[in-house]
């Protein structure tokens, strides 16, 4: 088996934290492996004034990370599964979901401890049509504004008194060992997370079976599992661009259990159901619920959203 491998990452201190997160893990397991990061700016990187919305939406941070894959610069590559899109390059797979981390949103505030707490006409900062639908869905007072950078830089915007809060994923401020900073969880049942959110995906080339050997270690079944009803749920529904969808799922020996989110932009509809299905039809179910929202009416939200911003 090799000893040598190299990951291909983003540059922020997140990205960069969550690659030596896997390094540590394949090292520790495998003492003889030596593990290297490869930096890789991503069009998601170098955009920084424009809403994702505008300029692609998904693939923005893995398209270049790939492409280093494909022409073997790399070997691996760790991205946040809520930055991959639904379908993947021919020759590559994601091979192995490490465990979940806190799938939840939160709210960071120097003033204010809840949502709820907001006073009216509070600035939140997001750059997700997701987050921005739902916070308009239950606080329409709230004014909604384009928050883009890396998530100290959020952080640090917030800390200056440009917003009065932002809405981030638990999971960075969490790996980044930076809990303190989270005024409050909001809970994923009212407030639906991104497909993905929390979990990893470690993408490697089809045929490299000794990449695969290596990581198999670090595979959640569980994770894996709950990821694969969110993305199939996603699937079904997507046109190629960022739209309000929501959908998180738990995997347990029973069973998934699914909870699905379609959103118009200003947050005055949303459509919201749950489903269930027995271990090993987590796919089907994703496509399930994605239809039964379509045929309830999200169809016409998501046209919408389509004609205008793709």
């Amino acid at each position: 088996m090799r000893n040598t491998l190299v990951i291909g990452t983003r540059g922020s201190l997140l990205a960069l934290r969550q690659s030596e997160m896997i390094k540590d893990l394949l090292e520790a397991r495998w003492p003889d492996l030596r593990v290297s990061l490869e930096i890789i700016k991503t069009t998601g990187d170098k955009i920084l004034d424009v809403p994702l919305a505008k300029v692609g939406g998904k693939g923005l941070f893995v398209k270049e990370i790939e492409e280093a894959l494909l022409d073997g610069r790399v070997d691996l590559a760790v991205h946040s599964m809520k930055d991959v899109p639904s379908e993947l390059p021919g020759p590559l797979e994601l091979a192995v979901v490490p465990a979940r981390e806190d799938p939840r949103d939160v709210l960071v505030s120097e003033r204010f401890p809840s949502l709820e707490d907001l006073p009216r006409g509070a600035v939140v900062g997001t750059s997700s049509l997701r987050r921005a639908a739902q916070l308009l869905a239950l606080r329409p007072d709230l004014r909604i504004e384009n928050l883009r950078g890396n998530l100290d830089t959020r952080l640090r915007k917030v800390r200056e008194g440009l917003y009065d809060a932002v809405v981030l994923a638990a999971a960075g401020l969490h790996r980044m060992g930076w809990r303190d900073r989270v005024a409050s969880y909001l809970d994923p049942d009212l407030f639906v997370p991104a497909i993905g959110q929390g979990a990893l995906g470690l993408e490697i080339r089809k045929d490299d079976d000794d990449v695969r050997r290596l990581l198999a270690p670090l595979h959640d079944e569980s994770t894996a599992r709950a990821v694969a009803a969110e993305r199939a749920f996603l699937h079904t529904l997507e046109g190629g661009c960022q739209v309000p969808i929501a959908g998180h799922a738990t995997a347990s020996q029973n069973g998934v259990l699914l909870t699905g989110l379609v959103a118009s932009l200003d947050g005055r509809t949303v459509y919201r159901q749950t489903a269930s299905a027995p271990p090993g039809e987590e796919e089907a179910a994703g496509r399930d619920l994605a239809r039964r929202l379509l045929d309830a009416g999200a169809r016409k939200i998501l046209e919408s959203v389509y004609n205008a911003s793709c």
